[in-house]
């Protein structure tokens, strides 16, 4: 985070991104700023289509828990967007690539997805147009940016070695420039042994220079690389797979460019060929794009037999007493999928039972993430063990869960409360970042507008100046020259000039140069 280019703040207990808005410091939730990229891809397709855009299949991280899932349907409605499913990026690939090779017996696909920010790893059985995951793995926490870091954080160490403690991190852009470079090595390794970086005054008025090899940069992230392979076993072994079971290796993503990635899963299945024959950074679009398809009415022959059964990436149960998880819901379950627990009164004459929902894989309580909690009033004060609780845990086809519970001898259902985990957006919240987002909206239409009128005139103030320069009489021509010049200059540096006042401007000089060309 503190290598981020932008700046984090707490509010309350949720990250919110600071920004530069037209002059004024504005502050996002996550979800406002992912609504805002899925806003600008909705406001292209439309512009390429020519016709209204409300539905949308939008691709996860398979590792995403519960949070972040509903969190991305959150921004997808804050879009505009209602979002008909959400499907695991390695799932959309293999899709794409399924489709592709069209299976006719059974083939177990190994996704190995490692992108920008995240890493997935999912087991498929594939065969015709049925894809079953068997397992999935990975980690939120783990990309191409992070390399770009590790990468950063060398070069800082090296340039405050050879300039007398200077710390590039008190600067901001150096920070910037410097992980652009560090990037754009990072490509360059993927096909060199290695490459310089050099970045012309870089701090200070001191020009930076160095050379990074391939090996530096395996060394300095071999822990990274290492995580992923953690995943590919733990992965093998929920799907109960050997490595003679695995067929076919799918790449997907930029970072699986880096050969150590290839070295490592050569290393790992031995002369098992690597597939590449699908876009890395492309094929999880292209299988979003087939499942679309089969969720709406614009079913192909190639689509309509189309079958994907999906898992849920984390276990998912409520904490007992004695800081200890009780699972519902194993890790890579199929999903849909409804489970039902039996609970009971942890000590005599309780009033109200309080339920934590979790996810995770840990044992204890407090080292797995808290989705939210449930409480259970209105039923008779009985002795310990004697209030039986029915806890249901459902998930729906986009990882998303529902839970209720139900005491038996009641059958009481309205003494039961949800509460949205931390940070979850209330349809209030959502309410006001719908409205945040049209007023935004507006500000960036008549902000386009705007610069729609300064670039019409300041375009029509070039061609007066290329048709006076060629006018044979040259009469008054440095004059209107001159003024042309010091109202291109004006209309580059007046920031508070409204859209009226550059029409204004524009009507003034047409009116004054139609009649001096007229004269030539």
């Amino acid at each position: 985070m503190k290598r981020w280019p932008f700046k984090v703040i707490n509010a309350g207990e949720i990250p919110k991104i600071e920004v530069q808005h037209r002059g004024k410091t504005e502050c996002f939730i996550a979800e406002q700023i992912s609504a805002m990229v899925l806003s600008k891809m909705k406001e292209t397709v439309e512009a390429y289509l020519d016709e209204e855009v409300t539905n949308a299949v939008i691709t996860v991280p398979a590792y995403f828990n519960v949070n972040q899932r509903q969190a991305t349907v959150d921004a997808g409605r804050l879009a505009g967007l209602n979002v008909l499913r959400l499907i695991n990026e390695p799932t959309a690939a293999a899709i794409a690539y399924g489709m592709d090779k069209k299976f006719d017996s059974q083939r177990n696909v190994l996704i190995f997805d490692w992108g920008g920010g995240t890493f997935d790893v999912s087991i498929m059985s594939i065969e015709n147009e049925r894809f079953e995951v068997k397992a999935v793995g990975g980690d939120t926490h783990l990309g191409g940016e992070d390399i770009n870091s590790r990468l950063v954080d060398h070069f800082v160490e090296i340039f405050k070695k050879k300039h007398e403690g200077k710390d590039l991190t008190t600067n901001q852009k150096a920070i910037s420039r410097l992980r652009e470079k560090c990037e754009e090595a990072k490509k360059v390794l993927s096909s060199a042994e290695s490459t310089d970086i050099e970045i012309v005054a870089l701090f200070g008025g001191i020009d930076f220079k160095e050379t990074l090899m391939r090996s530096r940069l395996e060394q300095l992230c071999s822990d990274l690389f290492n995580r992923t392979m953690d995943a590919v076993r733990t992965a093998m072994s929920d799907a109960m797979m050997t490595k003679a079971d695995v067929d076919e290796i799918l790449l997907v993503g930029g970072s699986t460019r880096i050969p150590k990635v290839a070295k490592m899963l050569q290393d790992f299945f031995g002369e098992k060929e690597l597939k590449r024959s699908i876009n890395a950074d492309e094929a999880v679009a292209y299988g979003a794009a087939t499942w679309a398809s089969k969720l709406t009415s614009v079913v192909s022959n190639l689509t309509k037999d189309l079958i994907l059964l999906d898992v849920t990436p984390l276990s998912l149960g409520i904490d007992k007493v004695g800081d200890v998880m009780s699972t519902v819901v194993k890790r890579n379950t199929p999903i849909p999928t409804k489970k039902t627990e039996l609970f009971t009164n942890s000590a005599d004459n309780q009033a109200i039972i309080r339920f934590g929902v979790l996810e995770g894989e840990r044992v204890r309580t407090c080292d797995n993430h808290l989705l939210g909690e449930f409480t259970l009033t209105g039923f008779p004060p009985r002795p310990r063990d004697e209030t039986k609780v029915d806890t249901t845990f459902e998930i729906d086809e986009n990882g998303i869960l529902h839970v209720s519970a139900v005491e038996r001898s009641t059958g009481k259902q309205n003494s039961i409360m949800i509460t949205n985990y931390r940070g979850r957006l209330s349809e209030k919240d959502i309410e006001q970042m719908l409205k945040d987002a049209e007023k935004y909206k507006q500000e960036d239409e008549k902000e386009r507008s705007r610069m729609a009128a300064k670039n019409a005139l300041v375009d029509y103030l070039y061609s007066i100046k290329r048709k006076l320069k060629k006018a044979e009489k040259k009469q008054n021509h440095e004059k209107m020259l001159a003024i042309c010049e010091r109202t291109i200059k004006w209309a580059d540096t007046e920031k508070q000039a409204t859209k009226e006042d550059y029409e204004q401007m524009h009507e003034k000089f047409d009116s004054l140069y139609s009649p001096l060309m007229k004269s030539q």
